[in-house]
């Protein structure tokens, strides 16, 4: 038998290499345009826009740190292509805060955040011309012909702006920038203001008494009694107070038998708008305290609060707008309520800090409160005057 032929062995051919499809990734999310802050008044629409750098996104809101709620016909949510949209309808105070839109995809997530600020209905009016109040006050006499001054005290915690208020007061009226009433600072909360000190206003019969700041421990910042002492007539000019030694009838400086030349007519608390929240409970009770005893006596009392600008951004940009702020209004009525002070007695003010020329919306607040706290100080002379003539 011949050999048979060999069959050849199948081979397969081998396979041609194909590299694996490369996954689609979209771009990773950027904003092409941020929200804007907003600023409305109550009842009408506010839209918050941006534009993204591409289409492939999902887009979630927040407000104030968390997930919006929207409520059918109050909120809306828009994306068209690479704008996204919210709008409000008819914004309420309740619509005010902090909104953020967030991005994302599978390459990454981006975020931006705007304000909206409510501005409510004007509820104090403030005459923004200061000259007729400057020549009012400049004007003005006191109802008692023994007295030679109005006396008004200063007290709060440190930091507060007392000293402030009288380099402020005194900018009003002598022309020029007042700056030697040294002021505590907001990096070392230390008081500059260790004596009794007097500083007069300009040509005008009225006297501010600065002391030290009201501080949580015993041992630091003014003592209750000082001030105490102070407002009934006790206390010298320049004294200098010892926290840990309060005045009293055995210090040789101690006034036995004040008169009502040496007596406080008005007792000012200053507070800080920006930091209400934050005041120390033992400093709060200090001060109810101390306004405890000045009502004992009829002492007025108002509160000045202070640093608006820093509370509140309307009024940051835009001073006239401060009875218009939400936020000042919440800070009144947060003030109102710790002190147990009558809203009416709480002016929101603002010192001069960073400017070095005059402001004419700056001036006109303090002396609308400047010329509150003459009137309630020259009613408490009436009133003392009264009782004198009537025990003689």
């Amino acid at each position: 038998m011949g050999g048979e032929e060999s069959k050849p062995v199948y081979r397969p051919p081998s396979p041609v290499y194909r590299p694996p499809s490369p996954v689609y990734r979209p771009p990773s999310p950027e904003f092409v345009t941020v929200l804007a802050d907003k600023q409305v008044k109550e009842g009408e629409d506010v839209t918050l826009r941006c534009e993204t750098n591409t289409e492939k996104v999902n887009v979630t809101w927040e407000k104030k740190g968390q997930k919006l709620c929207c409520v059918e016909g109050k909120h809306r949510t828009v994306k068209s292509d690479t704008t996204i949209y919210l709008e409000i309808k008819k914004a309420d105070l309740g619509d005010e805060g902090n909104y953020t839109v967030t991005i994302k995809n599978s390459s990454g997530s981006a975020s931006c955040s705007a304000m909206v600020i409510v501005e409510i209905n004007e509820w104090r009016t403030v005459q923004w011309k200061p000259d007729p109040m400057i020549s009012a006050l400049k004007a003005f006499k006191i109802s008692n012909p023994d007295v030679r001054e109005l006396r008004f005290l200063l007290h709060g915690p440190v930091g507060a702006g007392k000293s402030s208020i009288v380099n402020t007061i005194k900018t009003i009226f002598e022309g020029h920038q007042f700056i030697n009433c040294l002021t505590a600072t907001d990096v070392t909360g230390e008081s500059f203001t260790t004596k009794f000190e007097k500083y007069n206003v300009g040509n005008v019969p009225f006297t501010f008494y600065d002391v030290m700041g009201l501080e949580k421990d015993q041992l630091k910042g003014v003592h209750t009694d000082d001030i105490i002492n102070a407002f009934k007539g006790h206390v010298p000019s320049n004294y200098e107070f010892k926290p840990h030694d309060p005045i009293d009838k055995d210090n040789k400086h101690y006034i036995l038998n004040p008169t009502l030349n040496d007596k406080i007519h008005c007792l000012v608390s200053v507070i800080p708008a920006d930091k209400i929240s934050r005041m120390d409970d033992e400093v709060i009770q200090k001060m109810r305290n101390i306004r405890a005893e000045a009502s004992k006596l009829g002492i007025p009392q108002v509160v000045f609060m202070t640093r608006v600008d820093k509370a509140c951004t309307i009024t940051e940009r835009d001073l006239t707008k401060l009875y218009k702020s939400k936020k000042i209004k919440e800070k009144m009525t947060e003030c109102s309520n710790k002190l147990g002070v009558t809203m009416n007695c709480i002016f929101p003010v603002k010192n001069y800090h960073e400017e070095t020329k005059p402001n004419e919306q700056l001036n006109c607040l303090m002396l609308e409160a400047f010329t509150q706290i003459v009137h309630s100080a020259d009613d408490f002379l009436k009133r003392n005057s009264n009782q004198q003539k009537t025990v003689e």
